[in-house]
């Protein structure tokens, strides 16, 4: 599917799902990582991992236009000091997916719960099958084999999936094909609607959307944002860390109304 058409059906489907979607996400987010998180910081060692990329013009997007700019509007020769304004889309660079950004009245990024941006971090492996196939998901076999390997994930967690992509940023295959189309890793449906019933606050990926580059009906961003959950999307830093025991802290935007926004992304272990 074309850029432009998978941008139009997105809009289309909003529109048309909007009675759908009134009220879905009235719940509001499910409010469990406070408990949950608070034994994990009691356990850390203080080692701090940044997963955040560097934002410039020049990161990748998924509308393919550059996602900041920057002005400098006060230098230190002419007015003592240094200033830039600075314009971006909310959605690029490492960034925070709100429940309000496919649904038509769910909860915006300055309404998300502070208890639920510090969660317990479960991270998923599915390099090996990313490897072989840019547009690999994160499965619901994959949720069991980790449980099976790790342990319960434990409710108000953020499950994140690790595909290695972070590493071709700045490689054109970050974001596609050799034909041009859309190819990059995410999650499926049937994995989501696990971790949804685990009451699990949040999911992440290294790559530029929950669903993954071949998805022609964003079916996780459909069904995971309105439940009232959010997602981060270009994730950095999760080579190396454990599969559990680091607890994530996910710097959100504050604007009022906002469908997410740029995120400092940290996990301390």
């Amino acid at each position: 599917m074309c850029h432009v058409c998978v941008m139009e059906s997105v809009k289309k489907k909003m529109l048309s799902r909007r009675d759908l979607f009134r009220g879905a996400a009235a719940t509001g987010m499910v409010g469990l990582a406070a408990s949950a998180a608070r034994p994990a910081l009691a356990q850390s060692t203080g080692k701090v991992v940044d997963l955040t990329h560097t934002f410039t013009p020049e990161f990748p997007t998924f509308g393919g236009e550059p996602g900041i700019s920057m002005e400098k509007t006060f230098s230190i020769e002419k007015d003592g000091y240094q200033l830039f304004r600075v314009t971006y889309d909310e959605h690029s660079g490492t960034h925070i997916d709100a429940p309000l950004h496919f649904s038509a009245d769910g909860a915006s990024v300055d309404e998300l719960a502070p208890e639920d941006l510090m969660c317990p971090l479960c991270i998923v492996d599915i390099s090996a099958k990313a490897a072989e196939d840019a547009n690999a998901m994160v499965e619901a076999e994959d949720i069991e084999a980790w449980i099976s390997a790790n342990g319960d994930i434990p409710a108000g967690a953020l499950v994140a999936m690790y595909s290695d992509w972070a590493e071709k940023v700045g490689d054109p295959s970050f974001r596609n094909d050799a034909d041009g189309n859309f190819a990059f890793p995410g999650f499926a449906q049937s994995a989501t609607d696990m971790l949804n019933e685990m009451g699990v606050a949040a999911i992440g990926v290294d790559t530029l959307s929950l669903d993954p580059g071949n998805s022609a009906d964003f079916a996780v961003h459909y069904s995971w944002l309105p439940s009232g959950r959010y997602g981060i999307e270009c994730l950095a830093g999760l080579a190396g860390l454990p599969a559990t025991g680091a607890t994530i802290f996910v710097g959100a935007p504050k604007h009022g109304g906002g469908t997410g926004g740029p995120a400092r992304v940290m996990a301390v272990l």
